[in-house]
């Protein structure tokens, strides 16, 4: 018998995308997966259009957005539930090989302690470039690199599995008992590092974690939120000062946060001063309102306050 496995599809307000997902998914050569849809509180009628379009697939409504960590969890727990031996995860905006999850599930069921498995993930828009193969901590700047990145794709499809630091959170193939050792992703971050922080975790528990280049997807590169947005300046600064604060000690964490703050202090004095006609204030309100909201703590999804500078259309 093949492992089982769940995949997780999280969806927000984005059924197209989520569709071309599901229909990559659909033709699977792999014979014992099912799919789950968690839909992170939808207002735009996603949920009724992925349900009309894939019976057969199931969908999990949370109710409200809980971020990326937060509805993940949801699918996990349910899939865990089930009894299933593998959960994968996969961002909406991915398109797969079919026999992507195949060669993921080869990785981990070839190594007694492969904890995690992700594959070669290559640009949609330019489909022979690699965006990712795993990515690595540079312990020096806190900062979280992506392996390979630019690089051909038909020089990495024939290479063995490899190990890296960090499975992206845009695609991973994790075995059951990881998740029941290791515990769930943090829903502090609310929204991007946690996948980094928790395969740290992952790692110090002693599993291995696999870059798989014979498995293949595309990714449309920031889908959701657009490649430049106050929304991603704001979780990601202030999560990068969380991801330090958990992961490094003594004088090193004091060094890499400092560094931290004043590499974005004057990225903000730029944006003032060259503020492009204003296009960068919201950008640099938010790395402000990041760095005051880490110091403070205040960690989750952004408050009203943060809403009000990264979606101003709202107002």
């Amino acid at each position: 018998m093949m492992p089982s496995v769940a995949v997780i599809v999280l969806n927000w307000n984005n059924a197209p995308d989520t569709l071309e997902c599901l229909e990559s998914l659909s033709h699977l050569d792999y014979p014992n997966y099912r799919v789950i849809v968690v839909d992170n509180g939808s207002d735009d009628g996603s949920e009724e259009i992925i349900r009309a379009r894939f019976p057969e697939v199931e969908v999990l409504q949370t109710g409200r957005n809980l971020g990326y960590a937060g509805g993940n969890n949801v699918g996990v727990r349910y899939a865990l539930a089930q009894g299933v031996d593998y959960i994968g995860i996969l961002n909406n905006d991915v398109t797969v090989a079919p026999d992507f999850l195949l060669h993921l599930c080869s990785a981990l069921r070839e190594r007694d302690d492969a904890g995690i498995a992700t594959p070669l993930i290559a640009e949609a828009t330019d489909p022979e470039r690699v965006w990712a193969l795993g990515s690595k901590v540079d312990w020096r700047t806190g900062t979280v690199d992506r392996v390979h990145a630019g690089d051909k794709v038909k020089v990495w499809r024939d290479r063995c599995p490899f190990e890296v630091d960090i499975a992206p959170g845009t695609v991973m193939l994790v075995k059951q008992e990881v998740f029941e050792r290791v515990g769930f992703l943090d829903e502090s971050f609310y929204l991007y590092f946690e996948e980094t922080d928790w395969c740290l975790r992952v790692a110090r528990a002693g599993y291995r974690i696999f870059a798989v280049p014979s498995s293949l997807v595309w990714h449309k590169v920031s889908a959701s939120l657009g490649r430049t947005s106050p929304v991603i300046d704001y979780y990601m600064l202030r999560n990068q000062l969380r991801f330090i604060a958990r992961n490094w000690s003594g004088i090193a964490r004091l060094a890499v946060l400092g560094h931290t703050v004043e590499r974005n202090l004057l990225t903000i004095a730029a944006y003032t001063v060259k503020s492009h006609d204003g296009r960068r204030l919201p950008h640099r309100n938010a790395r402000l309102l990041a760095l005051r909201d880490a110091l403070l703590g205040r960690w989750g999804k952004m408050g009203p306050d943060v809403e009000r500078v990264c979606y101003p259309s709202r107002r």
